[in-house]
């Protein structure tokens, strides 16, 4: 999971508001309910220390959310004003929480909000196709590009006359392939999507995907559910394009677990870090190139010391102070490696999460087929681990290199 949108969240001094909402129903007594959810939540971080601006300005965001249109909200919030304001993918386990702490509490975010890639949903016909990127925040369209109409179908006969005539529709028919096949690659550089979806008949599928390069660096698959035309059955196709872009998150996980697991096993040194101890040694060196996380892993409330800075967490505050942070405080393990993996450019893929919770039939096939992620000892034992940057054998690579 890409972490630079939470960026803005460390730009500035704490402590922080951090509160997460269930907005997945709307009924008669929705008013009521936002009112009384907001209420509570400013009373829960006022209780817990929060300034009188702070939880003003977290109570008029929840006021202002629709109910019925997104799973959930999360909103953070600092001296009065509030930063970041993401929708979840999944609806939180309780109706609400709130907690006010040095650091912005994100971890749970990572959890409600799936790792699926951007996708381009590419809706083809015999003269172009429409273009839609589907990603956590929303669907949005994309544009369209038409080819030659003309000619673009067969006719019945066979006879010989025919045949320049049927000559010329095929013709047209690859044309308009490659006319798409270029829109889409133009399309993913535009959008950053990871996974293409190609949706349509087989024969106009299989031609683009053929017409596209064979460098393309991004997953393309296909689909017979829907088309391009108006009034094409949706249902199914939102069903299949959910249970691939959940498929291509579990793939991903478990190749980084596949990759931790490597990396702890290799004689003299390790490419990789298991526990918090470890871990904390990877930050400072600013190591991390992805952080594996699994939210409910007893390391991740474990308690270290921080400052204002990446590099400034220890396990011990005096070891916090000889970083050169005075009054150094302390925040969960996995807060303070979330800020130090966000600030150094690293990512984080979360493990062992239960996704069955709000899943379509069509996700439950993907479930179904998933391989056991975890189960065969490849995850973080406190729930808390790393890739590294480089491995842990005392020389930095540069270094070795002489740069």
């Amino acid at each position: 999971m890409d972490l630079a949108p939470l960026t803005p969240l460390y730009e500035r001094p704490g402590p922080w508001a951090s509160a997460y909402l269930d907005t997945s129903f709307a009924d008669e007594a929705t008013l009521s309910r936002r009112e009384l959810k907001g209420r509570q939540i400013s009373e829960e971080l006022a209780a817990q220390g929060a300034d009188q601006e702070t939880c003003r300005a977290v109570r008029r965001a929840i006021d202002s959310y629709a109910y019925g249109q997104t799973p959930g909200r999360a909103v953070f919030a600092a001296h009065g004003q509030v930063v970041f304001e993401p929708v979840l993918g999944i609806p939180p386990p309780d109706e609400s929480s709130a907690v006010w702490a040095p650091l912005p509490h994100v971890a749970p975010l990572l959890e409600l909000t799936p790792d699926e890639p951007d996708t381009l949903v590419v809706h083809i016909d015999r003269v172009g196709a429409d273009f839609e990127l589907r990603t956590a925040a929303g669907n949005r369209p994309e544009g369209t590009v038409e080819g030659r109409d003309w000619p673009v179908h067969r006719t019945a006969t066979s006879d010989w006359s025919e045949r320049h005539f049927q000559l010329s529709v095929e013709n047209t028919w690859e044309e308009n392939a490659r006319t798409v096949a270029s829109a889409v690659e133009e399309a993913v550089t535009r959008t950053g999507a990871a996974l293409v979806v190609l949706v349509g008949d087989e024969r106009e599928r299989r031609t683009v995907h053929e017409a596209l390069p064979a460098q393309f660096r991004v997953a393309v698959v296909e689909t017979g559910h829907g088309g391009r035309a108006a009034g094409s059955d949706s249902t199914r196709l939102d069903e299949w394009i959910a249970a691939e872009r959940r498929r291509q998150a579990y793939a991903r996980a478990d190749e980084t677990l596949e990759r931790f697991a490597a990396a702890k096993g290799r004689d003299g040194s390790t490419g990789a870090a298991d526990g918090v101890e470890a871990l904390v040694d990877a930050a400072r060196e600013h190591r991390i190139a992805t952080l594996l996380l699994r939210p409910d892993g007893p390391d991740t409330h474990r308690e270290v010391w921080a400052g204002p800075k990446a590099e400034q967490i220890a396990l011990r505050r005096t070891d916090a102070r000889a970083l050169g942070e005075p009054e150094p405080f302390p925040v969960r393990a996995d807060d303070a490696l979330l800020r130090s993996a966000t600030l150094t450019g690293a990512d984080v893929v979360v493990v062992g999460v239960d996704a069955a919770r709000d899943r379509s039939p069509a996700e439950d096939l993907a479930a179904d087929n998933r391989p056991e992620t975890g189960r065969s000892g490849s995850e973080p034992v406190g729930g808390l681990g790393a890739v590294l940057r480089w491995p842990t054998d005392g020389n930095h690579p540069l270094v070795e290199t002489g740069t």
